[in-house]
This record gives structure tokens, sequence and C-alpha cells, in this order.
């Protein structure tokens, strides 16, 4: 039996997204600032996959920009803000827990003369709304906060958080990665007070190197990207057709039937974080209940285990999932979430994360909980020679 908990880092490309792009690979694949029939049938699939995506967010489709993915999403967003605003002030306010296509930007802004304040966060991964608003200042142009910890699960009380920078400072702008959020969340960008959205497309059963930014309109951000001009010079560059119209459909997919689709996810969720607490020597990390809490992410840390060893050792019985974050480098490093919630030193080495998607099943969750309860007491023994 094959079970893959390790949706956080991608998930499998919806099958009829797959076969559209196949399609328009084979048979439209003309460019589509072309002017003639195969460019404009071209043109149409990215006009039809912004109003699937606009109609989700509840946004006007020339507010959607398509990138080459989160990343690409996340630095247009901090770079492109913090240049095109930088005559308001250079103040830019995150978190400790963000990921590094967020961290490492703005570490690139610290050193070009740009002032970031961090944001601290609880032993669950939740922001303080009254630290924000006490950061917030004249000359703060720009606040960064992650939806959904890609690590953890926690959700940020993102629509309050726009209410409290808005209401200290009317001027300042709020990007939200919503990497993680989008497909596991109802999000409305305009009636939440989000100015700018990061989303990616593997995340959510659609192709990988392709994603978009939602940027409200008249909010001002510099290109990133220079060239021909595509997308109302927002990202030159001519466009990904097939892996756009593959990220619109994979969408749509995923949001019909919503509600049902969460109901699953949480229940699954439940059920294998009960049966994972029946086990000895495991502490689960970040919020549990579904108010705080994704669908989609359980983190555990296992005592006397090393990660990456329970990794390759579920593996090897066809069960696969990941010791934190899959974007940052093939190599597993200390994840900086878990320091900051505070998990025990002793444990930062030993934390694995599962994440789900709709396709998994209680049945997939039974064999994971029935192998780790197998496994666990042989690791520890091997651990102690």
């Amino acid at each position: 039996m094959e079970a893959y908990f390790d949706n956080s880092a991608t998930t499998r490309c919806n099958r009829l997204a797959a076969e559209l792009m196949t399609h328009i690979l084979l048979e439209d694949y003309g460019n589509p600032s072309s002017l003639h029939t195969k460019g404009m049938n071209a043109e149409q699939y990215i006009k039809k996959a912004k109003a699937q995506l606009a109609k989700i967010l509840k946004v006007n489709e020339k507010e959607i920009v398509f990138t080459s993915g989160g990343t690409e999403s996340n630095n247009m967003a901090l770079l492109g803000a913090a240049y095109a605003n930088r005559r308001a002030g250079k103040h830019i306010i995150s978190t400790g827990i963000e990921h590094a296509s967020v961290y490492q930007p703005l570490i690139f802004l610290e050193q070009q003369g740009f002032e970031v304040t961090y944001l601290s966060v609880d032993h669950e991964g939740r922001i303080s709304l009254e630290e924000l608003e006490q950061a917030v200042r004249e000359d703060t142009i720009l606040v960064s906060i992650m939806h959904v910890n890609n690590e953890i699960g926690t959700i940020q009380p993102i629509e309050e958080a726009a209410k409290r920078i808005k209401q200290k400072n009317p001027n300042t702008l709020f990007h939200v990665d919503a990497i993680q959020s989008f497909g596991k969340l109802r999000i409305y960008p305009s009636r939440m007070g989000i100015d700018l959205l990061s989303v990616s497309g593997h995340k959510i059963h659609g192709p990988k190197g392709i994603g978009f930014l939602y940027i409200r309109d008249k909010i001002k951000v510099q290109p990133i990207i220079y060239g021909g001009g595509q997308q109302k010079n927002m990202r030159s560059g001519t466009e990904n057709v097939a892996g756009i119209a593959g990220l619109g459909l994979a969408a749509e997919e995923l949001y019909r039937d919503f509600e049902e689709k969460i109901d699953k996810l949480y229940a699954l969720r439940q059920y294998f974080i009960d049966g994972i607490q029946r086990l000895e020597g495991v502490t689960i990390n970040g919020k549990l209940s579904r108010e705080e809490a994704a669908a989609h992410v359980v983190s555990v840390s296992f005592a006397h285990i090393r990660a990456e060893v329970l990794l390759h050792a579920l593996e090897e019985r066809g069960i696969f999932v990941s010791t934190g974050s899959a974007c940052s480098s093939n190599h597993p490093a200390i994840s900086g979430t878990l320091k900051a919630i505070g998990v025990k030193p002793e444990l930062l080495d030993a934390t694995v994360r599962f994440s789900f998607s709709v396709d998994n099943t209680t049945e997939e969750a039974d064999y994971v909980l029935e192998t780790l309860a197998e496994l666990l007491p042989a690791l520890r023994r091997f651990r102690r020679f």
C-alpha cells in the first residue's frame, strides 16, 4: 500500500487539468502575443483562467498577475511593493515564521536600507494582534504575514490583522502568503482587507511552475521582471499558457463542493490526530481547533527518534512525509518555525510533517498509524545502541 502524506510539499495534478495542458501543448500551442488565430486561441485560455480565479476570490480579473509560482509571487509582492512605495517610508513588518521565499527577500531589502520588524508568535504559532498594531508606524509601507503556516498549519487572524493595520495606517499595504491556504480556506481579499495575495499552483492539484499574485487595483507595485511588457507590463515574458489553464481548472475543480471536501479533510485530520495521540512519546505542534488550524497539516515530534531516520523508514513502507518545508533545500535543517514556537531542543530534529489532500483516505491513515506503532519502538531501541 502507498500513502502520500506530503501534500504541503506538492500535490498530484488534477487529471482534468493535466489533460487540458496536454491538449494545449500539442494542439493550441500558439504564443498568446501573436496576432493570428493560434495566438488568439492561446490568449483565450489565459482569459478563462483569470475569470476562474477571480470568481473564486471575488475580485476583478485585471487584478490577477500570473507568475512562475509561489516564490516569484512572494518576491514580486515584497520587492515590488517596497521599491514602488519607498518614498513613503522604508519600514516593513513580518513574522518570525515566514517561508524562505518571504524572509530571504526581506533580508535582501534590509541590505538595501529597509527596516524590518519581525513579530513574535506564541507556542502554537499565532501572532499577537496587539504587537502588530503597536509595530505599525507612519513610515510602515508593507506588512507581510503568512495565512497558514506550511510546517504546523496554524491559521493567522488575517482579517483582524488587516483591520488593525489599516486603522493605524491606512496607507500601509498588506501582503498575505496564501500558498498553503488557497484551496483550503475561503479567501476574499477585497472583503478581508488584503492588498496583495500569493498563490502557487502545485499546492492545489495544479501544475508546478505556475502561480499568481493578486494585486488590488490602484496598488503601486514595481515589476521585477522586464522585457516584452506582457500582462500589462507587470510581468514580462511569454505566458505559460498550459500552466495557467491547468491552474485555473485545478482551482475551479477544488472549489467545487468546497465545504464538503474541507469537512472531509478536517475529519481525516482529526482521525489521524486521535490515532497518533495514542502512540507513546508523541507531541503535536501548533493549533488543534478547526478555527485556528488548517485541515491539511499535522506536525508531530517523536521523542528519541531522528526525523530523517523515521522519514526513510516510512518511505520503505510506501509512506511519504516531510521533515518540514520541502521548498528550502534538499538537505534538512533545523526549522525556524519550531524554534519560534518553543519546541524543546531535543525535539527540533525529531519532528515530521504529515500533510493531507482531498484524495487521502482513512484507510491510508490507518496504514500510517499501524506502521508507526510498529516502527517507533524498534527505532527507539536501535537508538540506544
